[in-house]
Order: structure tokens, then sequence, then C-alpha cells
């Protein structure tokens, strides 16, 4: 009698410690996923922010170049340019 309780204590050892392992494998997945996820998310944010750089100093360079070279302005006295088409 005594063996058939040591033999079920033994079956539910090892399916507690199947049922473990499963469960830190999938964390162990989840974690690998989450880690790739979060990179991609680091190279995207800084792509982006490169991005936005580079706007900002071709926004700025206009702005230069408009302070320099102010466009002419439209008075009422002259005649709109004249449509060629």
């Amino acid at each position: 009698m005594r063996m058939y309780v040591i033999l079920a204590l033994v079956a539910l050892l090892v399916l507690g410690a199947a049922g473990l392992t499963a469960y830190l494998l999938t964390a162990a997945r989840r974690a690998e996923k989450r880690q790739a996820v979060a990179a991609r998310l680091d190279a995207v944010a800084a792509r982006a922010a490169k991005e936005h750089k580079d706007r900002r100093a071709a926004a700025d360079a206009s702005a230069a170049l408009t302070a320099v070279l102010p466009a002419i302005p439209f008075t009422d006295d002259r005649k709109p340019p004249r449509r060629v088409a």
C-alpha cells in the first residue's frame, strides 16, 4: 500500500516539475519577444527623432534664407503676374 502512495506522490512531483518547466519556458520566450519589440521600438524612436531633427534643421535653414532674401511682396497697385497656359 505504501508503494502506491509513493508512486502517486512521485507522479504528482513529475507532473508538477513538467508544468513548472513549461511555464518557465513560456515566460522565457515572452521575455525574448518583449526585448525584441523594445529594441525595434527604440530603433523607430531614434529614427523619428533624427527625422524630426533633420526637418527642424531644414525649417531653420529655410527661415534663415527667407530672412536674407525676403519674398517679393504683392501689392494691390501692381498687376498680378500673367498666367501663360
